[in-house]
């Protein structure tokens, strides 16, 4: 016997039609033998419609009333969906985040899970019950509904493997698996068998809307060997695990974030320390910052630029604004009409001139680059909004479909 924990997206929840596919699926795991235990997100896009229904009585809701009311989207999808096993005359349980046992910090709308007290999850299972479980949230000291951040089932999901030392852990999306680039937008994509942790964290972060960064974090920390398939086909998916050595390619995908907003301090002194007091200031109040550019010194200051998401962009202005010009910058300037675009691979460490093929791509396509970050796996330019698409298909034409 083992146990498998099953995540289903909101795509494959969507409907009454989806939601007995879904049932289908589970039981069939569960007739084999196993212990199984669901991690199910909000339908559709319930989540959207209930940030809309929220800016319909209050432009600026408190974090702490919006976990409140984005927790009951998945709520509604687990319940749904023991309903529909129940009826299949299987014996099941849902349950919310903090009956599963999920502790988490008190950062509203984007929690850390501290702990998972998994006894009430262990006795369902010793009942012989299928377990449904609402992903992406959790309860804080204070007993509060917590959330986890958009594509926090993926997360809640890892964790509840690791914690309860799971066998395997499906994550179930609309496609069946993870590919060179969104299969749905660049027709040429060509679908993994296999990954690497390290590569497909970078994706994640990057922009490729297949698993959250956060669950990839914690499948590489504890081992948890992840499978990404589709809810619809029924088609091998793709593993995410440790070593990819032997079937290794040079790069794994591309990727688009348009969730980026660019940030430009002008005329920052030219002294030690300014940009430590700027990014500590950041860190303080818990922005993330990526792409880092700073001109080389000029009649006696320099220009810094970054990139934020987008979400933060009004709160970063606002935060830096002051403090800024206490620190005797000209002036500070953003803009929210670009994105980033990377590409992935472990095998560019070996490889000279990826790079370079990159930006040649990007020239072919007469796509102007605004700032540059590089790793040891990774390559990301900061384009126009209006050029990311098309910056897309010259990448992985380039480099995919040659």
């Amino acid at each position: 016997m083992a146990l498998i924990v099953q995540k289903f997206g909101g795509s494959s929840v969507r409907d009454a039609k989806r939601i007995d596919n879904v049932a289908n699926i589970v039981t069939t795991a569960y007739k084999g033998g196993n212990d199984v235990l669901v991690v199910v997100s909000a339908q559709g896009d319930t989540t959207d419609d209930l940030i809309a229904k929220a800016a319909e009585v209050n432009q600026r809701p408190s974090k702490r009333e919006m976990d409140m009311l984005l927790s009951s989207g998945e709520q509604i999808s687990a319940s749904l969906l023991a309903m529909a096993i129940e009826r299949m005359g299987y014996p099941v349980v849902s349950l919310l985040g903090w009956q599963a046992g999920f502790d988490t910090t008190s950062d509203y709308g984007n929690a850390r899970i501290k702990k998972i007290d998994t006894s009430r999850v262990k006795k369902e299972l010793d009942k012989r019950r299928i377990v449904v479980i609402t992903g992406f949230q959790g309860v804080n000291r204070y007993g509060d509904m917590t959330t986890l951040g958009r594509g926090g089932s993926d997360t809640s999901a890892v964790a509840m493997a690791a914690a309860m030392h799971a066998d395997l852990c499906q994550i179930y999306t609309d496609v069946d698996g993870v590919y060179t680039a969104d299969p749905r937008k660049i027709p040429g994509a060509k679908k993994l068998n296999s990954i690497t942790y390290d590569e497909m964290l970078e994706l994640a972060t990057l922009g490729a809307q297949v698993l959250h960064n956060r669950s990839v974090e914690m499948a590489k920390k504890y081992n948890i060997e992840l499978e990404v398939l589709s809810s619809l086909t029924g088609a091998k998916g793709t593993i995410v695990k440790e070593d990819n050595s032997v079937e290794q390619m040079l790069l794994s995908g591309v990727a688009k974030d348009d969730n980026i907003a660019r940030i430009s301090i002008i005329g920052v002194p030219d002294k030690p320390g300014l940009a430590y007091k700027i990014f500590s200031k950041l860190s303080s109040k818990g922005t993330n910052v990526d792409i880092i550019l700073q001109s080389i010194g000029r009649n006696g200051t320099k220009d810094i630029s970054f990139t934020v998401e987008k979400d933060r962009m009004e709160d970063t202005i606002e935060l830096l604004k002051e403090y800024t010009e206490k620190l005797g910058a000209t002036s500070l300037v953003a803009d929210d009409n670009v994105s980033k675009v990377s590409i992935v691979g472990a095998g560019m460490e070996t490889h000279p001139g990826v790079a370079a093929e990159m930006f040649e791509a990007l020239f072919s396509r007469n796509v102007n680059i605004q700032m540059i970050s590089t790793s040891e796996i990774k390559i990301s330019v900061l384009v126009h909004k209006a050029d990311s698409d098309r910056a897309v298909e010259a990448i992985h034409s380039k480099f995919f479909e040659n």
